[in-house]
């Protein structure tokens, strides 16, 4: 069993990583009430799957640029520094979402607005604190720091969307989102306690130049790119957040209470893989590894619409569907997936990425990891709309799983890739 449970080993040897995974893990629950709450809330306001999906064209944007100048940003100045700022900018913009939702304004626009200038700030955020995580534990120790990345991450989605539904329908959305403001307090204590972390190497200002230096080393480097393609093909063809108000509405009966429960089987699967994720160490073939993680997902996805369409539509007999239990087991299966894929994908860009380069290298990851689910929200929104959301995630899942083989056909040096060799 001891050799099953995760790795603490990066928890007891750097006191500043311990700091900030208590910190990133007491924030996650608040921030996941409030990206679950706000889907919730559009979907309340217009009763439309697409206007739910259409959150992700509005923050995509935001998300591009200031993930790609906030990796500069990071490479150019103190990464502790670059994270606290912009850790204060969201802190702030949730106390935004949660006056709108006192003053009951009742604005899809404004929601826009907030969730807009809320994903730049992520842009940069994200940027800076990936690439802080190398510098607070040695190599050796990667896979292990971010499975237990994932470990907070996972309680965090399981947690948040459990208590997202119960919440907004029991003490509305001005509560719920005004806890996200209190917990997110936790993460600027981490990021406040954290050693300085100027930057090592060669120092440019940040600007156009130093951003399309990143993009050129990445796009010299196969095995560094396969890592954002596949990740890609998983969120933009197979991501079915936008589909779970309509499938908890509509399909499977329990409106919002359902809807939060299926984003949190997701979660509920990614805390497990990474609480058992104690083998993954030893796990040499990772760009293998990826690759089959990345097919379960879509498998798991499709899973998901063959138990929707099952089960047929409970919009007005008051109950619950009998096949929300095989919804559940498909969306715990893809979270396992998922949490095995981000692991080996975040670990295979650390190692292989040179400390004055991990600003922006992460930089393109987050817009990768980020945009990839706000271009997905759309995908899923549309075919959601044009042939029901049930069949759209059939579809998207069997796209996930043509594409990701077509790329590991298409790059086979990153099938072979080996952890103790670390070739970008």
């Amino acid at each position: 069993m001891r050799r099953l449970l995760a790795d603490v080993t990066p928890l007891r040897e750097s006191p500043a990583f311990r700091r900030l995974w208590i910190g990133n893990g007491l924030s996650s629950i608040g921030t996941q009430l409030t990206v679950v709450a706000v889907s919730l809330e559009v979907y309340d306001l217009t009763r439309s799957t697409l206007a739910v999906g259409l959150l992700g064209i509005v923050a995509l944007a935001p998300l591009v640029v200031a993930g790609l100048y906030g990796g500069a940003i990071a490479d150019a100045h103190d990464r502790r520094t670059v994270a606290l700022a912009s850790s204060a900018v969201l802190w702030l913009v949730t106390i935004g979402i949660a006056a709108q939702a006192w003053l009951r304004l009742d604005s899809l626009w404004v929601l826009y607005a907030l969730i807009a200038v809320q994903s730049a700030a992520a842009g940069i955020n994200g940027s800076a604190r990936s690439a802080i995580v190398p510098r607070l534990v040695r190599p050796a120790l990667l896979p292990a720091a971010n499975a237990l990345s994932m470990i907070v991450m996972g309680l965090g989605t399981t947690v948040g969307p459990l208590l997202a539904g119960v919440l907004v329908a029991n003490i509305g959305y001005g509560w719920t989102y005004t806890i996200d403001v209190v917990t997110f307090t936790a993460s600027l204590w981490a990021l406040v306690r954290l050693p300085a972390l100027p930057p090592q190497g060669p120092v440019h200002r940040a600007g156009n130049r130093t951003v399309l230096e990143g993009f050129s080393f990445l796009g010299s480097r196969p095995n560094l790119r396969m890592t954002f393609l596949v990740d890609m093909s998983a969120m933009v063809f197979a991501m079915p957040r936008a589909l779970l108000p309509a499938m908890g509405a509509v399909w499977l009966g329990g409106a919002q209470q359902t809807a939060g429960i299926l984003l949190a089987s997701i979660a509920a699967g990614s805390f497990l893989a990474a609480l058992f994720s104690g083998p993954l160490g030893n796990v040499r073939r990772q760009g293998l590894a990826v690759v089959w993680s990345i097919t379960l997902w879509g498998a798991a996805i499709a899973a998901l619409g063959g138990a929707v369409l099952a089960g047929g539509r409970h919009a007005h007999d008051g109950g619950v569907s009998p096949w929300l239990a095989g919804a559940v087991a498909a969306l715990v299966v893809a979270g396992v997936a998922d949490s095995i894929s981000s692991v080996f994908r975040s670990t295979i860009l650390q190692a292989a990425t040179p400390d004055h380069l991990r600003g922006r290298l992460q930089g393109i990851f987050v817009v990768v990891v980020t945009g990839g689910p706000r271009l997905g929200d759309v995908f899923a929104g549309g075919t959601g709309q044009a042939f029901g959301e049930g069949l759209a995630a059939v579809i998207g899942g069997a796209l996930c799983i043509a594409a990701v083989w077509a790329l590991a056909a298409w790059q086979r040096g990153f099938v072979a890739y080996d952890a103790r060799n670390p070739v970008p």
